[in-house]
């Protein structure tokens, strides 16, 4: 056990995490040369294509140092701020943290908060200035900052490039030297905490653990301590790039455990595993639940497809703990349900996997986040949906979420981007400057404004230099109204919103112009229009296709063209009453670009 170092890697998107993981797999001879790729741990073909890494991963690797045989299991970890719920497990499953900067970039806003997270779990922080090959590093002066920020000595930090695989072996000792081995007793009940879980076709749910106490062996029964289920361990072993199976895995150890799970209900991340005849007192503690942020319906394009879809979502959630979803149903949808979803890349993902992994074509509804709703007798309800809403004779008040966001700017942009953000209804708290013409601005912002489209908005105002990180604060009174989308006097409940009063009309009104672009005519007039409550903001008409009846009456009587024509009218009222308007997918996408 002395010889075990668990430790992960954290950093800002696009500092180089997976990179560098690749190069100390490399130079442990984890990974054989003819194995090895670009982003060896990234195993799903969305994350190659994006180059970013969704799911944590886990690997062991061997490195003998003073001819010691020492055993190091590696977490790789997101960066993006929608993925902090998995950088957050694989944290509570370690002892060490590499904390990688880029070195042309320096600390930006993420690096602070999962170093944050990764210092509350009292882990070793081993700070890594990388890509210090590129022509625009300046290793130095984000050697200072370290220095600045976590207030160590400026030769504990190192330089590394896992481009080229400059300074690795330095890591690699660093980790052995300075990441402490974990505590456990061996000999005591068995205490396990699964951080990960993934399912398999052909073995069923396979779930990943550290050991925290005792060890497990194949063909122990075991039972999970917050379920209360009880398996066999038919097999268990440690990660290496493929899962090594072992007679026994022992204390401070990442493993797997296949037990013929075959429901997702049964495997929770975060449970802790005991022996039946030797159980552990109590579960490990300090995991935290996870807090869906935003919300927004999903729903199959054929109705038949409803069972498939719930099926493809459990399956889903294994992987993905942070997914939340509940059944509910759509006048104009169908069936359905309602997911949560941890931020608009996290909803993409989901919605790119579905249709990946499961062949599911879905529909999702326009995104909004939770809010709270007194009543008059002084009940609360969370709302998820603007449907939900109880009628607003009986509301006395509506609070929304605000975020306390902290953005990571050069000088230059201040300007617009506080414009951006006061825009959005934000509240200025305060803003210091880090180094040199580095400003770090907080704001508090309602979460419902940061969901669509505020993220790519920021980065294309500061060229992509701002970075931006934000946590749940609190819930405040707001004054916000239900804006529906009536076509042809029917409401759409998938395109209604809550937005702010202030907002409501303008937004309305760019609502229906761009409806007009996207929905096709038909052979008859569609009145699209924006109302509140029974007051209508905004209409636009979608003119209807027209066939010329009266191309065959050359000359002749004007009152034979007439009256083809109010034969024609007489036609398209008849078409509009039985008539219905096909929404297409666009449309409820286009709603979210909409500026």
């Amino acid at each position: 056990m002395q010889h075990i170092r668990n430790f992960c890697i954290i950093a800002h998107i696009d500092h180089g995490k997976s990179t560098l993981a690749d190069r100390l797999l490399e130079y442990t001879d984890t990974v054989q040369k003819k194995d090895l790729q670009d982003q060896v741990l990234d195993n799903m073909d969305l994350e190659r294509e994006r180059g970013i890494t969704i799911k944590s991963h886990a690997i062991q690797m061997s490195y003998t140092k003073d001819d010691v045989e020492y055993t190091l299991n590696l977490i790789d970890t997101p960066g993006h701020v929608d993925f902090s719920y998995e950088v957050s497990r694989s944290i509570a499953a370690c002892e060490g943290a590499l904390l990688i900067v880029d070195a042309s970039q320096g600390i930006q806003a993420q690096t602070i908060s999962n170093l944050y997270m990764a210092i509350e779990h009292d882990l070793t922080i081993i700070p890594v200035v990388n890509k210090i090959d590129l022509p625009g590093a300046s290793p130095e002066e984000v050697q200072d900052q370290i220095v600045s920020l976590l207030g160590v000595d400026p030769d504990e930090v190192l330089f590394a490039s896992g481009k080229t695989g400059q300074g690795v072996n330095e890591i690699l000792d660093a980790i052995v030297e300075r990441v402490p081995a974990p505590v456990g007793d061996p000999d005591a009940p068995l205490q396990a905490l699964i951080f990960d879980s993934v399912f398999n076709p052909f073995r069923g749910i396979i779930a990943y653990y550290k050991i925290v106490n005792g060890s497990i062996a194949k063909g122990d029964k075991v039972k999970f301590i917050n379920t209360g289920m009880e398996y066999d361990a038919d097999e268990v072993g440690v990660l290496k790039l493929d899962m090594m199976p072992r007679d026994r895995v022992n204390t401070g150890d990442v493993g797997y455990i296949i037990s013929g799970i075959k429901t997702s209900k049964e495997v929770k991340v975060g449970d802790t595993i005991t022996h039946i005849q030797r159980p552990a007192s109590a579960a490990i503690a300090g995991f935290e639940e996870v807090k869906p942020m935003v919300f927004a319906g999903v729903y199959p394009i054929d109705t038949e497809d409803f069972e498939d879809l719930r099926a493809s979502l459990e399956k889903l959630q294994l992987n993905d703990a942070s997914l939340t979803f509940t059944p509910e149903s759509s006048a104009a949808l169908g069936f359905g349900f309602r997911c949560g979803f941890l931020g608009l890349l996290h909803m993409e993902i989901i919605q790119e996997r579905l249709d990946r992994e499961f062949n599911m074509n879905v529909i999702t509804t326009v995104p909004n986040v939770s809010y709270l709703v007194y009543d008059k007798k002084g009940g609360v309800t969370e709302v998820h949906n603007p449907s939900g809403l109880p009628d607003p004779m009986q509301i006395d008040h509506i609070e929304e979420p605000y975020i306390r966001a902290t953005i990571i700017t050069d000088t230059a942009y201040i300007g617009p981007i506080m414009t951006l953000c006061l825009d959005k209804r934000g509240i200025l708290i305060k803003q210091e400057y880090i180094s040199g013409n580095r400003v770090e601005i907080y704001f508090d912002l309602p979460l419902g404004e940061i969901v669509i489209d505020f993220y790519d908005k920021l980065k294309s105002i500061s060229r992509g230099y701002a970075s931006f990180d934000y946590h749940l604060s609190d819930f405040r009174p707001s004054k916000l109204v239900k804006l529906d989308i009536l076509l042809n006097g029917e409401p759409v409940d998938a395109l209604s919103t809550l937005t702010h009063f202030d907002n409501s009309v303008p937004f309305g009104r760019r609502m229906c112009e761009k409806l007009k672009e996207l929905i096709p005519r038909q052979q008859f007039d569609i009145a699209i229009q924006a109302a509140i409550g029974a007051k209508i903001i905004a209409r636009e008409t979608v003119k209807a296709v027209r066939k010329d009846v009266t191309a065959k009456c050359y000359g002749g009587d004007i009152s034979r063209k007439r009256k083809l024509l109010e034969k024609q009218k007489e036609g398209k009222k008849r078409m509009k009453q039985i008539g219905n308007v096909e929404i297409p997918q666009k449309a409820f996408l286009a709603v979210l670009k909409l500026d």
